[in-house]
């Protein structure tokens, strides 16, 4: 047999071998999303974009991302340029997004590759774990998709494949690291098939066969967005379906397990809605803690069972207040580990009035452009409505 028909026999044989890292890579080939922080087929990745990308899908879905990363891209195109913007600036580009120590951190991170790395991502995942805001599951996610490292993130797309996949009973949150493990083989899946590629001279001549672990994990992530959705998943096109155990059994849709969610106990307080002419009252919170950096109007503390009057007595002291006004209904907002209930005053003030101590007027018509959190955008709708 001549060494071009062994050639072609090798390939015949690796043709034939679909495993289901093959078959996932193949269907995210010609299915794989548009998004503004993902290149094009052919293009390599750039740190900054995924960096920033993943911060902000922390807890966030793609759809409200997308304006967000372009608006902050078109502003600071690269981790030099956001380095030396204000940590106001940031926090302003942010509002609305939610989950401020993102932000903060975004800024710090963004310091610190500048200041430590020469404006150079680390890329291996102990060097991006020991920059501000990225942990284990971000820095394994930039790893893989900059910088094409052999590991896998696993977000909660991905534990929904995977432990459909291969029908985890255990429950998330402890579930966590078996789902992480099984989508570990397909990445030696993955490792196999290339070097099978690279023994035939399948890929190249020279036998350099780039990873696509990064392509690995966004196929399972797209997948999960896509196909393999929480209700009435798509079993019919996915490419794995013919190995997924749950699908066999017909129970796909009870997966993944969950332990039951546990709710933190009601706070209430109070929000005070303060106008001065087209001015209005606002302070800008501690850096640190919840909301941390963000302006707000003055309010009450929030505390479980707290009563109105309770709230009320914590208004802040003005020189020449109107009676304050209670609105009808309440303003409600769910953080992480609590859901809030505020009660809105309104007051207004003469035109000569100075802010109380920590706190500022700011033109209403401006409002837009504050570091305001989506609650107290909320709450100044709801005082300035009828």
């Amino acid at each position: 047999m001549t060494s071009s028909a062994i050639a072609n026999t090798k390939r015949s044989e690796i043709a034939l071998v679909r495993t289901p890292a093959a078959l996932l890579l193949d269907w995210y080939d010609r299915h794989r999303r548009r998004l503004p922080w993902r290149p094009l087929p052919g293009q390599s990745a750039d740190p900054y974009r995924v960096w920033l990308s993943e911060i902000m899908l922390q807890q966030t879905g793609v759809k409200t991302v997308g304006p967000y990363f372009e608006k902050f891209v078109a502003r600071w195109p690269d981790v030099a340029s956001l380095a030396r913007a204000s940590i106001d600036d940031v926090l302003r580009m942010w509002a609305g997004l939610g989950y401020y120590s993102r932000a903060r951190n975004l800024h710090a991170c963004a310091t610190a590759v500048v200041r430590d790395h020469g404006g150079v991502f680390p890329n291996t995942e102990e060097g991006l774990q020991s920059l501000p805001g990225i942990g284990p599951y971000t820095a394994a996610a930039i790893a893989a998709i900059a910088f094409g490292r052999r590991t896998m993130p696993v977000d909660g797309n991905i534990e929904r494949v995977i432990s459909r996949l291969f029908a985890v009973e255990q429950a998330l949150p402890q579930a966590k690291s078996l789902i992480r493990q099984f989508a570990t083989t397909l990445l030696e899946e993955e490792r196999i098939a290339d070097e099978k590629s690279r023994a035939a001279d399948v890929r190249s001549r020279s036998g350099d066969v780039k990873s696509r672990s990064g392509d690995s994990a966004q196929a399972l992530m797209d997948l999960g967005a896509s196909i393999c959705t929480p209700r009435k998943p798509a079993c019919a096109l996915c490419p794995l379906s013919d190995d997924c155990v749950s699908r066999a059994r017909g129970d796909q849709e009870t997966f993944p397990r969950k332990a039951p969610k546990k709710t933190g106990a009601l706070r209430r307080g109070a929000a005070f809605v303060v106008t001065r002419g087209d001015e209005m009252l606002v302070r800008t919170r501690p850096p640190k803690g919840l909301l941390g950096g963000m302006v707000e109007v003055p309010n009450s503390s929030w505390l479980a069972a707290q009563d109105d009057n309770a709230a009320l007595q914590q208004a802040p002291v003005l020189n020449g207040v109107a009676p304050w006004r209670r609105k009808t209904g309440v303003v409600m907002h769910v953080f992480t580990h609590f859901p809030l209930e505020l009660v809105v005053y309104t007051t207004t003030v003469a035109a000569g009035a100075r802010a109380p101590r920590g706190m500022r007027w700011t033109p209403v018509s401006t409002l837009a452009d504050e570091a305001l959190p989506n609650l107290m955008r909320k709450v100044i709708a709801h005082g300035l409505g009828e």
